[in-house]
């Protein structure tokens, strides 16, 4: 049985994306899109483009900011250690690997997540799948999710169609919400030993 953990808003407490753009980007462009994703009139990968071209702050001080108020999980670092998860994630390598980093487990899990090209006229994102999904029609998570059994916990549009495709759910937040929504069952995530006490 494989462990399979989105990372914004699951591994962590608060969307670290988010708490990138609300410090550094600009909220009406935010708002905006955040809307056409919820309309379906924007995939997830362009939603996350238009955001990040405007920010322009340097990649070092956007770290120290993550760092500074990004929390995860209580529970994380031994479920990590124990389990080995694979974290997916549409965020980016290089804001996530500081916070495992200093979590003391980025050698314990494996990790897939865009990059970012943090560049001084507006960051750019490089993503690691760029081609459609054939059950959602976006590029999507459900390519990474290894074979056999598998375990998921998600909480946001970036984790509908991988949950669906999962043996068994952990949700929360949006996730949850649009899960219930379509009679799919779940269990909700509270922290990770709550998880770990589950498996």
């Amino acid at each position: 049985m494989q462990l399979v953990l989105d990372w914004d808003g699951t591994v962590t407490e608060r969307d670290t994306l988010d708490l990138v753009l609300e410090r550094f980007g600009d909220a009406e462009i935010y708002e905006r899109a955040e809307a056409e994703l919820e309309a379906g009139r924007m995939t997830l990968n362009e939603v996350i483009s238009a955001e990040f071209a405007v920010v322009t702050a340097p990649l070092d001080e956007v770290v120290a900011h993550v760092l500074e108020h990004a929390r995860v999980r209580p529970g994380f670092a031994e479920l990590a250690r124990k389990r080995g998860p694979l974290i997916v994630s549409s965020g980016f390598h290089e804001l996530i690997e500081p916070l495992l980093e200093r979590e003391g487990v980025l050698d314990a899990v494996e990790l897939r997540a865009n990059r970012v090209d943090a560049r001084p006229d507006g960051w750019r994102v490089h993503y690691r799948v760029g081609h459609a999904c054939g059950e959602c029609g976006e590029p999507c998570k459900r390519a990474d999710l290894p074979d056999g059994e598998i375990v998921y916990a998600g909480d946001g549009h970036s984790d509908y169609c991988a949950a669906l495709a999962a043996d068994r759910v952990f949700a929360t937040g949006g996730l949850a919400r649009w899960l219930e929504r379509r009679g799919v069952p779940f269990t909700p995530l509270t922290d990770f030993h709550a998880l770990a006490s589950e498996l």
